[in-house]
């Protein structure tokens, strides 16, 4: 079949396509050893896509969640698969009809488990761990539990530590959890830790007023630092030499006067810089221009935001649809493409971007590419523009680039960089 046309294409170009074996949806994508993990966000589970040859990509293997349990992030690591298990919230009532709840409410709260109270539970709360010594069988080997909604990312380059964001109950939200993955048969908890305020069965209350969510999406790990992304809670630098007791180096936020939605953190330690993305979460920049942002951190307890990535505008893709702005970065995993001059983004309806960011104070997009409309929509929310929806994407050793959509399939494409 021939390929979908693109809707933009400047210094990219696309190579391949995937639909997922009939499951186009996913949010999350791992390249590793020549096959594509993805994680779904409607068809509840995840599928290992055969991409060693990435102009045509081969069979596609899903592995089904369990009842009400989303699996929408995953990591991969030598011959371990870690997936997130955790309520489907978008089948939820509570947020099914508008998605705007999701984001400017805390999930705790909204759903009962904040007050720390036991209730019935019909979904899987906690961590998979997978055997993928076989790729394309992935076998059960352990499963760290949580007690309330379940996890939500996870950071895992290997060793003995995972990093995940969990929303246990008593908690207002997601928070930043340790796993000790010594024994991958049997992880245990390692340490924990948590904006003040959170903690709501202990006591505390939030500071930050209504229509705000202070919820980890996830953090970064380099060394012995933690760099961590609290939706509209801002940015934390973390110390986690010892791990049963992080303690905060700092802690930023721009919002207000900036919208929030605080998402992904790239340290590029050569240079002293982390780059922040903030998450455009609502149709039609409701929620405000979102950016990219650059900081200097030579001193990790006084980051310096120096500047911000540009923003598409070769059309008007806040009139276009759906969520126009950042989501996801391209993450420099060990294995995989790693640069301190180049990031690699998707901007959702703006499809995928790359930066280069050789002068940190003026950095400038040297390629785009925006891929065609969803053939049809599988996302379960109501009323979803038929519109791209850049989610996630991975950039393997050689410089090809894989993009998923919640509706579209795995894109894959060559930088001309």
């Amino acid at each position: 079949m021939p390929l979908p046309t693109p809707d933009y294409a400047r210094n990219i170009r696309l190579i391949g396509h995937s639909d997922q074996g009939g499951r186009p949806d996913a949010l999350q994508v791992m390249v590793h050893r020549g096959f594509a993990y993805v994680a779904h966000p409607w068809s509840q589970g995840f599928s290992i896509i055969d991409v060693r040859d990435p102009r045509k990509p081969g069979e596609t293997v899903f592995v089904p969640a369990p009842p009400n349990t989303w699996t929408i992030h995953l990591q991969t690591h030598e011959d371990l698969l870690l997936v997130i298990h955790a309520r489907d919230l978008f089948a939820d009532a509570a947020f099914a009809v508008d998605e705007k709840v999701y984001y400017t409410k805390s999930v705790g709260e909204t759903v009962g488990t904040a007050s720390g109270a036991k209730a019935a539970r019909n979904w899987s709360a906690g961590m998979a761990i997978y055997d993928i010594s076989k790729p394309t069988a992935p076998r059960p080997i352990g499963f760290f539990p949580v007690d309330g909604v379940g996890i939500h990312r996870i950071w895992y380059v290997g060793g003995r530590y995972a990093y995940v964001s969990a929303l246990v109950d008593g908690y207002s939200d997601y928070i930043f959890m340790i796993v000790d993955l010594d024994d991958p048969t049997k992880p245990v908890e390692a340490g924990r830790w948590w904006i003040p305020g959170m903690h709501l069965a202990g006591g505390e209350e939030p500071s930050w007023g209504e229509g705000r969510r202070f919820a980890l999406h996830h953090g970064l790990v380099e060394g012995d630092t933690a760099y961590a992304c609290w939706r509209d809670g801002g940015l934390t630098i973390l110390d986690i030499a010892d791990k049963a007791a992080p303690k905060l180096i700092t802690h930023r936020n721009w919002s207000p006067p900036y919208g929030g939605g605080t998402h992904s953190a790239l340290p590029l330690p050569k240079r002293d810089l982390l780059v922040v993305a903030d998450e455009a979460v609502l149709d039609h920049e409701e929620d405000g221009r979102k950016r990219t942002w650059i900081f200097d951190i030579r001193d990790p307890g006084n980051p310096i935001s120096i500047a911000t990535l540009p923003t598409p505008a070769e059309t008007d893709y806040s009139a276009k649809g759906g969520h126009f702005g950042p989501h996801n970065l391209h993450e420099n995993r060990p294995g995989s493409f790693v640069s301190d001059t180049l990031i690699f983004a998707t901007y959702q309806n703006a499809g995928v971007r790359v930066f280069d960011i050789s002068n940190a104070y003026e950095p400038k997009e040297t390629g785009a590419l925006v891929p065609a409309a969803p053939e049809r929509m599988v996302d379960k929310r109501g009323n979803r523009p038929r519109v791209i929806q850049s989610a996630d994407l991975f950039v393997d050793a050689n410089g090809i680039i894989y993009s998923t959509d919640y509706n579209a399939g795995l894109a894959i494409m060559e930088y001309g960089g």
